[in-house]
């Protein structure tokens, strides 16, 4: 018949129990009083400023002139803006010294009035506001760029001084942690009815679906550095929704988005200083926090299970299972019900922990990680049509320097186009060299009379004449000999000689020029003779390429020119392409576990930068070229491994010179718990705005931190160290004295947080109404009926039950309200099964009117919140009733 209208009792599987980590964040909203000193902002605002040579005399300049320094003496607290000499020669320091160790220490500069160094720095704004309208009427475009980072860097310290002083940024953080446990099953919504009249029979197909699929998915549950714990999960279990739900829910404002190791954070209205009335507040709204994420998600899964039931037989891939119904009874009808079964969960949260936290903004926390996306844009930018600029009419023999310039007259050089060959890698072949000449004879018997004489030259292809040379001896007969050749110029002193005698002397057109010049192919040279006596007549041609030849050559040239370009182009495209393929995997194929934790490892560097000053090294350079000259492998970072490696007292006492506050900050911080909030990129310097809007990451948390333009650093302080912290912050004391009455007013509240964290929030109203006393998960509780009075020696309480209290450990007496008398002490004994014995009292506790609690705290936390919640199985289930008139 199925389960009955009415719940039953069911045991909760606390063995599959599943945990969210939480936090709820309450700022105090405490201001700064007049004798505060804010160290640790002062020290970071003036080491941002990046003083240069000079700056601070300009600055007194321009106080000078607007009137605000002080004068005589007078006005020494630097009110009505006025700046000190003895200020001024201590922010002088910080011009660049010689070595970092010169500058003042952090007391000096925490002594330093607040009042003074907000006029210094809105000074030195507005000296190198001057600076940068200069430089722009005078269109000096290479030092504007510098000059307006420096003006911004200016602008950014001159407003953290401002914000920062204003009020102590210090707020507490409650650890907390939502566990949901399967409590059974639950009858849901009517999904489907079937009336059946007396004796009628009917075929009944149910098909259930839904759209959610079944499959394990390992899910991170923590981000410690030592630890790693995975859990499997079951994504149609309410766990999964509250977890997709809860990656819904990190959303702050418009510009904030939340990182750090608490998965989700949920705020708090600003409190006051008394840290039990914030925690009050707080965990009414830490409780409607977590009540909506659960909510939410079981309504998400609720929407993702839907389930059909048809009396038609439908066919297809789909499973189907068939049943025939029929009402036996032969005068009573009777109607079939179909109810979903819901999956009920018993939900707890549990508050474990409270840590004091204080706030800094740091500037563009993902900066190094940019460099890589600057690369990947480069090589992108690279990637462009392949394009040959040479001309081909640079294909010359012209020398040319190592740069291709031309090389003046008599210089030395290299003909253009093998610089051309060098610059683009290509093998070409030489300038066509000359042909080599050609020389033909001829010989006669001689004549008196005229005679004429040929010689045939043959003039190889691609070359063509260049100039024509004559060699001939000639005896006389009768007469003086007389010489020409046909068709060139008439020359005197070949002409009516005793004897002729020429040695390769140039032949002449008429004009002046080379006889036969440019000619090509076979050419025949015919020589004029009279008077002459065995005549021996020798021609030789001189040679030149043709044009055509060098116009080939050329077009060879550039034709290789061009391919080595082409082939040096795609080679670059391809290394380029490769390259990018490289830089994206390594972008995107990272655990989201590694992508979180070098978020956090960049927090810590930016905290570290707001702590120590932007001249902050963490590794100094003669550090670094000490380990050069050892020529050790920077580049894998192995330069620790081996026995080489020698540093002197003085390079080792450098690289040391900020352990101790490094070490300090890393042991007085929980960045486990650190909390940040990403502010957009519109507080970056404008002139990046562009670049950083076009940052894109496929995990959506990794992009809303590189494009994020500064963010909002809550630092969790560890248990323990609340006093040193805020000591720390003052005047960077490292070894604080936690009974320093000059700490101020916040050592107190730290003290109060320590102590409310050691109580185990005994404050925070009940979570089962039934209840008058706090109930603690697994504590140990009992009450009293007796009146007890302050002692500073052993107290005996008269309790309900001894049972299962433990000697040695804490037991928080009464409830806190307005009378402030709760208080905790350590058990000293246990007499009896009715007595224990504390170490003492401070306050009295009267329980003759109405019994007070005694609570020995239990390890889950305070349970502050539980309700249930349900979400839909895959189970349904049958009712079959025949009293319809009963049926609602």
């Amino acid at each position: 018949m199925g389960l009955p209208d009415t719940p039953q009792v069911t045991i909760p599987l606390d063995a599959s129990a599943r945990e969210i980590l939480k936090g709820t964040l309450v700022p105090l909203k405490v201001l700064a009083l007049a004798n505060d000193s804010h160290g640790l902002v002062k020290y970071g605002a003036v080491r941002q400023l990046a003083l240069n040579p000079g700056e601070t005399d300009q600055v007194r300049e321009h106080l000078e002139i607007a009137g605000r320094l002080s004068r005589q003496q007078q006005d020494k607290d630097g009110a009505d803006g006025r700046v000190s000499a003895s200020s001024l020669d201590l922010l002088r320091s910080f011009e660049r010294p010689v070595i970092p160790a010169l500058r003042p220490d952090i007391p000096a500069v925490a002594s330093v009035p607040v009042q003074e160094l907000t006029s210094f720095v809105n000074a030195l704004v507005e000296v190198r506001a001057q600076r940068v309208r200069a430089a722009e009427q005078d269109q000096l475009g290479t030092v504007v760029g510098g000059l307006m980072q420096s003006l911004n860097t200016a602008v950014v310290a001159a407003r953290g001084l401002e914000i920062n002083t204003a009020a102590q940024p210090i707020g507490m953080l409650n650890l907390e942690r939502i566990e949901m446990v399967p409590a059974g099953i639950q009858r849901g919504e009517l999904v489907a009815t079937i009336p059946l009249a007396p004796g009628e029979q009917t075929a009944v197909t149910h098909k259930e679906w839904s759209v959610t699929s079944q499959e394990f998915t390992t899910i991170v549950t923590d981000q410690l550095e030592n630890t790693s714990e995975t859990g499997v999960t079951d994504n149609t279990d309410l766990s999964q929704s509250t977890t997709s739900q809860n990656q819904h829910s990190t959303q702050f404002n418009i510009t904030g988005t939340v990182q750090g190791g608490i998965p989700v954070i949920s705020g708090s209205s600003t409190a006051g200083v008394t840290a039990q009335d914030a925690g009050s507040r707080s965990a009414t709204d830490s409780i409607k926090h977590a009540t909506t994420i659960t909510q939410k998600a079981a309504a998400r899964s609720m929407k993702e299970h839907k389930t059909t039931i048809s009396t038609t037989t439908v066919t297809g891939t789909s499973e189907t299972s068939t049943r025939t119904l029929k009402n036996t009874s032969s005068s009573d009808p009777i109607r079939i019900d179909y109810f979903s079964l819901m999956r009920k969960w018993r939900v707890r949260l549990y508050r474990f922990g409270l840590r004091l936290t204080y706030d800094m903004v740091v500037p563009a926390p993902a900066a190094a990680m940019r460099r890589t996306y600057v690369e990947l844009e480069e090589l992108r930018n690279s990637v462009r049509p392949f394009v040959f600029n040479e001309k081909y009419s640079d294909i010359t023999r012209d020398l040319v320097d190592k740069d291709g310039a031309p090389v003046p007259a008599g210089g030395q050089g290299q003909p253009r186009y093998r610089w051309l060959a060098d610059k683009y890698g290509a093998s070409v072949r030489p300038y066509p060299s000359d042909p080599p000449p050609v020389s033909r004879d001829v010989q006669a018997p001689g004549f008196r009379d005229w005679s004429y004489l040929s010689i045939e030259l043959p003039v190889p292809a691609g070359a063509q004449i260049r100039e024509l040379r004559l060699s001939t001896m000639i005896g006389p007969n009768n007469d003086f000999v007389q010489f020409r050749v046909m068709g060139a110029r008439f020359e005197p002193k070949w002409f009516d000689k005793d004897g002729l005698f020429v040695l390769d002397e140039e032949i002449f057109a008429p004009d002046g020029s080379a006889f036969m010049a440019g000619q090509r192919g076979d050419q025949k040279v015919t020589f004029w003779m009279r008077f002459t006596s065995m005549p021996w007549i020798g021609i030789k041609a001189l040679m030149d390429s043709t044009q055509e030849t060098v116009e080939q050559w050329r077009a060879d040239v550039w034709n290789a020119l061009y391919s080595a370009a082409q082939t040096r182009y795609y080679a670059e495209q391809q290394h380029i392409a490769s390259r990018i393929g490289e830089i994206e995997d390594k972008l995107t194929s990272v655990d989201t576990l590694t992508l979180r934790r070098e978020e956090g490892d960049e927090i810590m560097k930016s905290v570290l930068r707001f702590v120590l000053g932007s001249a902050f090294d963490f590794m100094p350079d003669n550090v670094l070229q000490a380990f050069k000259a050892e020529a050790v492998d920077l580049a894998h970072g192995v330069e620790f491994d081996g026995p080489n490696l020698r540093l002197n007292q003085e390079q080792w006492t450098v690289l040391r010179q900020h352990e101790d506050i490094v070490r300090f900050i890393n042991q007085a911080i929980e960045w486990e718990n650190v909390v940040t909030f990403l502010y957009s990129y519109f507080w970056d310097v404008p002139e990046s705005w562009p670049f950083i809007r076009g940052l894109r990451h496929p995990d959506t948390s990794r992009q809303a931190f590189l494009r994020a333009g500064s963010a909002r650093v809550v630092l969790t302080v560890r248990k323990g160290w609340e006093a040193k912290w805020l000591r720390f912050v003052k005047d960077l004391t490292i070894s604080a004295d936690t009974t320093d009455p000059g700490t101020g007013p916040y050592l107190s509240i730290a003290q109060e947080i320590a102590a409310y964290d050691d109580r185990n929030y005994p404050g925070i109203p009940a979570a089962n109404p039934a209840k008058s006393a706090v109930r603690l998960h697994d504590a140990v509780y009992t009450t009293s009926s007796v009146r007890v009075d302050p002692s500073p020696s052993p107290v005996s309480l008269a309790v309900a039950s001894s049972d299962a209290f433990v000697i040695g450990l804490r037991v928080v007496l009464d409830v806190e309200d307005d009378r402030h008398i709760q208080e905790s002490a350590v058990i000293t004994e246990i007499p009896d099964s009715a007595h224990i014995v504390v170490d003492q009292l401070a306050h009295r506790h009267d329980g003759d009117q109405a019994r007070f609690p005694v609570l020995q705290p239990g390890d889950r936390g305070a349970l502050i919140a539980e309700w249930n919640e349900y979400t839909p199985s895959s189970g349904t289930d049958i009712a079959v009733t025949s009293n319809l008139a009963t049926i609602a």
